[in-house]
């Protein structure tokens, strides 16, 4: 088991979970929203995506964003994306499980490489899989 307080650990389930309600600040600095849960990995079972929503009342997006990126603070969770980023980002329906197609495009807004991170652990997975769920499946 990762020491969960060990540098470059990723964020355990318990701790992703804690951080639900939390304020989410940009790599700049600013407030962008809240976190509103998290995915995990099909298969696995560990934390793979963080569901935020952005923004307020009329005008709010719910994205996911990658949970290796991001770390509690005292005031909340910091995420290594930029407000623009994140505005940019495709939406999620943060109860309907993600598929490989869906997830692989997240991946592409964030620059993550076909043969790193999370795109490279979806590349065994064929399309249309259900490749992550919100904790406790969907």
């Amino acid at each position: 088991m990762t020491d969960p307080g060990a540098a470059g650990a990723p964020p355990s389930s318990a701790e992703a979970a804690a951080w639900v309600g939390a304020r989410l600040t940009e790599v700049g600095g600013d407030q962008v929203g809240a976190v509103e849960g998290f995915y995990v990995d099909s298969e696995r079972g560990e934390p793979v995506w963080l569901v935020a929503k952005l923004g307020r009342r009329r005008s709010t997006r719910v994205v996911a964003l990658p949970l290796a990126e991001c770390a509690g603070t005292p005031s909340g969770v910091w995420t290594a994306q930029s407000a623009e980023a994140l505005r940019r980002a495709p939406v999620v329906d943060p109860i309907r499980p993600l598929r490989r197609e869906h997830e692989l495009t997240i991946c592409g807004h964030f620059g993550i490489g076909a043969r790193v991170g999370r795109a490279a652990a979806l590349a065994g997975r064929g399309d249309g899989d259900v490749t992550a769920t919100p904790p406790g499946g969907a």
